[in-house]
């Protein structure tokens, strides 16, 4: 086996949605209703929805950029690779990178659909909601079959919808779903509220995966508004440890074994410790805590039993999968972020896990990504035709440009700055994006 036989599937990537996003799934009122991209003045495109303003672009989707142009930016879809928001384009892209199937987060409203919860009319953004489902699943995933992994949002604001845009979407092929990993942040009860006994049941009934992405919900800590943005960005992945936590103390793990979750762009590295404090913590003190791991199983046979671990880039875990399990790693490449190694994915992939048997090699890139999003692309492709040799000789073909592109976007600091860029920086980043008029 070599680099050109990888098979590779990754867990997370994203969207930033065109502007024809509702035309095909709604008409009448409920399309005039629905969000519209405007831009400002400024040449900021922006999502307007009942009167709210959503960033369009998704922050960071940097893909096709000379590195030294990375920031924030950028602000509109002019200045994006056409495989950002074009899903034909984002085919061509994945087979120069060698990717065979792909998951894709979308952005209008949050990985997770949580900006939605705003609306003034909430019944009416259930029907929105709706539509996106069927654009992100009939449109985007359906022009390609086997290609992309389906993944809907939720109106997670109202129980009842909830359930029922679950049993709508896994009959339409969808078997994973995004939600906040912390819902208390977009005002909902926390997981560990009887609100949740219902959509755990339907997630255990249904066979479906829940995907946490980070950021959503426990966003990245930082020391102070003047710590260089390098310190935040280093221990971003690691903060998904804070709702794993909270999820592992979760009661519907003890009820319902069968439950998959998938820590969404989360890195491996941290696992291994993780589970180590985590029955330490258990051994000493359970007896005040009322936890509840029955009987000998400790809580890192409850992580490894329900818990997917995705990493982009991670050498040192995939030194120690068997700290972390072999069953419960997966590939993400996180096109178009800044933190993607697109179109380099196999360079970087095969030298972090040619030590590997060759079946925990096809666990970490594809196998393990099939069993826990029950998806399979070989219903619709001969394998030998996913490998990365195989992809790229089909994009060497139709000849996808991989060459950087200036985009012209603005640059986080003046030239001759050589301030680091703080924490505090990106909040006024972050606010400006929100803002976005």
């Amino acid at each position: 086996m070599d680099m050109n036989d990888l098979v590779i599937i990754s867990v997370d990537d994203h969207i930033s949605e065109p502007p024809d996003l509702f035309d095909r799934h709604l008409s009448g009122d409920l399309l005039a209703s629905a969000p519209k991209l405007r831009q400002t003045a400024k040449g900021t495109d922006f999502w307007e929805y009942q009167g709210l303003k959503f960033p369009s672009v998704g922050l960071n989707a940097v893909v096709g950029r000379p590195p030294e142009e990375y920031g924030m930016e950028p602000n509109s879809l002019q200045q994006l690779r056409a495989g950002v928001y074009d899903v034909h384009a984002r085919i061509g892209d994945m087979d120069v990178n060698g990717i065979a199937a792909s998951l894709n987060f979308g952005s209008v409203f949050d990985f997770a659909g949580g900006r939605l919860s705003k609306a003034p009319d909430r019944q009416l953004a259930i029907r929105h909601l709706q539509a996106y489902n069927d654009w992100h699943i009939d449109e985007w995933c359906g022009a390609y079959p086997g290609r992309f992994i389906p993944c809907a949002i939720l109106p997670c604001w109202d129980m009842d919808a909830t359930i029922a845009e679950m049993k709508r979407v896994s009959a339409k092929g969808c078997h994973a779903i995004s939600i906040n990993e912390n819902p208390t942040v977009i005002g909902l009860p926390s997981i560990h509220n009887a609100y949740w006994k219902p959509f755990f049941k339907t997630v255990n009934h249904l066979d479906m995966t829940i995907c946490l992405h980070i950021g959503g919900g426990n966003p990245a800590p930082h020391a102070s508004m003047e710590t260089p943005i390098e310190a935040w960005i280093s221990t971003m992945p690691m903060t998904i440890a804070v709702g794993a936590a909270d999820w592992l103390q979760l009661d519907a793990l003890q009820e319902y074994p069968s439950l998959r979750i998938a820590l969404s762009e989360g890195s491996i590295g941290w696992v291994p410790y993780f589970m180590e404090r985590a029955d330490f913590s258990n051994a000493r003190h359970k007896a005040w805590t009322n936890s509840r791991f029955p009987g000998t199983m400790k809580p890192s046979d409850t992580f490894k039993r329900h818990f997917l671990n995705c990493f982009i880039d991670d050498a040192f875990g995939l030194q120690n999968i068997q700290h972390i399990g072999e069953d419960n790693i997966a590939y993400e490449c996180d096109y178009p972020h800044s933190d993607t190694l697109w179109p380099e994915v196999p360079e970087y992939l095969w030298p972090t896990v040619k030590h590997l048997t060759r079946e925990q090699i096809d666990k970490v890139t594809h196998k393990n990504a099939m069993r826990w999003f029950r998806f399979d692309p070989f219903e619709h492709h001969d394998r030998k035709d996913l490998t990365v040799g195989a992809l790229r000789a089909k994009a060497k073909a139709a000849g996808v440009d991989i060459s950087p592109k200036s985009s012209g976007g603005a640059r986080p600091l003046s030239e001759g700055d050589n301030r680091p860029v703080t924490s505090g920086d990106i909040l006024e980043m972050f606010s400006r994006h929100d803002r976005v008029a």
